[in-house]
């Protein structure tokens, strides 16, 4: 078995274990992570992360992060549409994500939200259908996972729109402290990616806001296989790398990492309703 690419193959080794972690956001049905799950899952257990959330992005994708969670202990799943896959929606679509969401360990909808970076999907197209996730996401008291790109202002106002606080997560934050406190009111966890890592001076307003948020509505994500870390930038990502962002959340914020991890593990499990006794197994196919 040829094993998987990685980015402890630079010069770059990964960092101590952090223990507990939950990876909030993870495409382990990406074709770059799925062929090597078994690995990637025990290295991510052998670097801490105890549970991962396989997060979709379109129907398709919905059903195979359902059938992963099925096979693998500690892997819950989101199923949903990312707001830029809302255009390749075909009939029939939307009725498997209605389906899929009642499916066991399935924790929450998404990823669902707005894009204004891209010109992909028509805006009221997007905003369509992430109110049929918010409505759905209610309907089953599931949280939501939320992507949010150049449109913090839009996101906001139909969140708002729902008339009382929205149960989910601000996925992947990139924005403000001002935006940050917004999203809270509203009832959102903020979960942070690889990019607080990164040395662009024009990143320090996302470093303020993270350690301005709340203890209790922190989370930490890879969105695997993208956004890698600094000192493994530019290189694939996958769940065990949480631990340089998280680490990094802890400086800003001055704690003991041990104490961060354990808050926002607790923080997951509490938004996700994960079971506490089903964790990541170390993998015999892992490889140092």
């Amino acid at each position: 078995m040829s094993e998987s690419p990685r980015a402890s193959g630079s010069r770059s080794e990964p960092p101590p274990p952090l223990d507990p972690l939950v990876d909030t956001h993870a495409h382990l049905d990406d074709p770059r992570l799925r062929p090597h799950l078994g690995e990637i899952l025990g290295r991510a257990r052998r670097a801490g992360v105890v549970q991962v959330v396989a997060i979709a992005t379109t129907a398709a994708d919905s059903a195979d992060v359902v059938a992963i969670a099925a096979e693998q202990p500690g892997v819950f799943a989101a199923v949903g549409f990312q707001p830029n896959n809302v255009v390749d929606a075909v009939e029939g679509d939307w009725e498997r994500i209605v389906e899929l969401a009642s499916a066991p360990r399935v924790v929450a909808l998404g990823e669902t939200g707005l894009d204004r970076h891209w010109d992909r999907a028509p805006f009221d197209l997007q905003q369509a259908w992430f109110q049929r996730h918010l409505d759905l996401a209610r309907e089953r008291d599931l949280p939501v996972v939320i992507h949010c790109r150049e449109c913090e202002a839009d996101v906001a106002a139909q969140l708002a729109a729902m008339g009382s606080p929205v149960r989910g997560v601000l996925h992947s934050f990139t924005g403000d402290r001002k935006q940050a406190e917004a999203f809270l009111d509203l009832g959102l966890h903020i979960s942070f990616a690889g990019m607080l890592t990164f040395a662009n001076k024009k990143l320090d307003a996302l470093r303020e806001a993270a350690a301005a948020v709340p203890l209790d509505r922190l989370l930490v994500e890879t969105d695997s296989p993208y956004l890698a870390p600094h000192p493994l930038r530019g290189l694939g990502n996958e769940p065990a790398h949480v631990v340089w962002t998280a680490r990094k959340l802890a400086e800003l914020r001055g704690m003991d990492e041990s104490e961060l991890a354990c808050a926002v593990t607790a923080n997951a499990r509490a938004l996700f309703r994960l079971p506490e006794a089903d964790l990541i197994s170390p993998s015999p196919c892992d490889r140092s």
